[in-house]
């Protein structure tokens, strides 16, 4: 089954661009050009990956990123972000309200195939792992995407994590007692799919310190 894209970009040339050059590398696509017509589509679709434009009429690509990962969906997509702001505080918004990736336009076709392909090969890589990690305070189950934290005065609480977030706690789980620096979690995480800036890496940390 060929994985499935929602394309949210509200410039319709540049959406139909985007979706006939995934469609040619034989992913299934589907666009629509407001947020709120995004969050609709993401809870019907499910899909596995969101192109996200950051400059949305009505609800922003910010807001819409934050919704999507507050919303009780049986998917939890990966979402690269698409902006025509190449600030550094942009991007680290964006990636702090669970996008998984950033790609500043004018991008090349080629490189965001290439983001698309990575993102898309990191979730099969999860697919395969069958591993449950365990400490004193936390579970990292990877079969059902399930993170707990321990000791709490309610009970067990479960962790309301994006994707890489989760990633990046059952990988510091999993190797207890490593120090890990960031270009190591960085090929951890992203493999030679990695584009972007090294502090990425600094913004999921503390994002992931506060849930």
């Amino acid at each position: 089954m060929k994985p499935s894209i929602l394309i949210v970009e509200d410039e319709v040339e540049i959406a139909r661009f985007i979706q006939q050059l995934l469609e040619q590398e034989g992913f299934g696509c589907q666009s629509c050009h407001d947020g709120l017509e995004a969050l609709s589509l993401n809870q019907t679709l499910q899909p596995d990956l969101l192109i996200l434009d950051l400059m949305l009429p009505g609800l922003d690509g910010l807001e819409v990123c934050t919704r999507i990962r507050q919303q009780a969906s049986a998917k939890d997509p990966y979402i690269l972000m698409l902006t025509a702001k190449g600030e550094e505080i942009d991007r680290v918004i964006g990636l702090s309200t669970g996008a998984d990736d950033y790609l500043v336009k004018p991008f090349s076709p080629i490189e965001l195939v290439a983001r698309v392909r990575a993102l898309l090969r990191r979730s099969l890589r999860q697919a395969d792992s069958s591993q449950i990690y365990r400490t004193q305070h936390f579970t990292v189950d990877l079969d059902q995407h399930r993170a707990q934290q321990h000791g709490q005065p309610q009970g067990d609480k479960s962790l309301d994590l994006t994707t890489l977030e989760f990633k990046l706690m059952a990988t510091l789980i999993g190797s207890p007692g490593r120090v890990w620096s960031r270009t190591q979690l960085i090929e951890k995480l992203w493999g030679d799919d990695f584009f972007g800036d090294d502090r990425v890496v600094d913004t999921q940390v503390a994002t992931a310190k506060k849930n």
